[in-house]
Formats: structure tokens, sequence, C-alpha cells
């Protein structure tokens, strides 16, 4: 296994992909490396991508609201993408990409050891609970895997894009919270 600064080191100065000739920075992940729980995104957009960090921009101030309401914050999660770099006009990853960058994800995960691993948006989903995973029929549901709670809420950048959708989130993060509680004992 290797260290926090010898996966940083790695996955900064990766070209296992095109992306690696468009990036302004790698968007590897923040927050408590700790962390009983892990929010996993599909990629870094172009704030993360000019500041080096996940869920700086609109999508990333939602989070944070979300996150306050359940009494939670960037210092006690981990909030990472299953893509390093920024694709092009912020499009969604495509397959290889995805594939390229997996194995960065995987270390993060090892080297967190998260109780829950929260995806966020469908493609997160999709590659972390199941590829037939549907976010719109799918999301808000428990799997148990390698001895991680794993769940799904749709993805901040959609609360954005559709009001709609903010009420069935804001009961996944309930749901989110009370599986922390009882796998952490927290009870704040």
């Amino acid at each position: 296994m290797v260290t926090w600064d010898e996966f940083t080191n790695i996955a900064t100065n990766c070209r296992k992909c095109r992306l690696c000739e468009t990036r302004t920075n790698v968007v590897i992940g923040m927050g408590n490396k700790n962390a009983d729980l892990m929010f996993v995104g599909e990629a870094p957009g172009y704030y993360e991508d000019m500041e080096g960090l996940p869920f700086v921009g609109r999508a990333g101030q939602l989070l944070d609201k979300m996150l306050s309401a359940i009494n939670l914050d960037r210092e006690r999660v981990y909030i990472a993408n299953i893509i390093k770099c920024r694709p092009p006009d912020n499009r969604d990853p495509d397959a290889a990409e995805q594939e390229a960058c997996l194995p960065y994800l995987k270390c993060q995960i090892l080297l967190i050891k998260p109780k829950i691993i929260c995806c966020l948006g469908r493609i997160s989903a999709k590659r972390i609970i199941g590829e037939n995973f549907r976010i719109t029929a799918d999301r808000g549901v428990w799997h148990e895997r390698k001895g991680y709670s794993l769940i799904a809420t749709y993805h901040p950048s959609a609360l954005l894009r559709d009001e709609d959708k903010k009420r069935p989130a804001w009961e996944d993060f309930k749901n989110i919270k009370r599986r922390y509680e009882e796998l952490t004992n927290d009870g704040r």
C-alpha cells in the first residue's frame, strides 16, 4: 500500500489518458483523510480545475449547505471524484477516462477506509454501485459491499438545474446522516 504522499505524487503526474493534456490541475480530493463518510462525484468542473479542489463551484456551495444541514462539513468528510482531471466543456467522462482514473479512487478508498460512500450522480453510482444503476429510480437505497455502506443521490449540479430533485436529495441526506450516526456513534 502506498502512502498519501506517494499517492498524491503518482496521481499528480498521471498521463494515462488524454485529459492530462488539457488540465490545469489534478483534482485529487479534500477533507478528512480518516473520514467515515466519503462523497464521490464524477469529474472536476472549470472552477475545480482552476483551484485543484473538488466541488468549489456552485454545486460545491450547494453541497456545503447540504452537509451543514445534517451537521457535517468538509473537515469531517472526504470529497473526491471518479475522474481527477476536467473533461473539456464539462462533458461526461468517457469509459476510457473512467478506467484510467478508477485505480486512483480505489487507492483513496483504501487509504481513507470510510464506512459510508455516497455517490453523487449517475456516473459515480454506475461505477461504484453497479453499471445498471439508474439515479432517478435507485437513489436513496443502501447497498452493502466489501464492508462499505453505499448509497447514491443526485449530484448537486442536477439540483441546481431541477428544483424538483431537491426534496428527494434532502431525504437522502437525512438517511445518510442516520446511517452515519449508527455506524460512528456520533449523535451530534
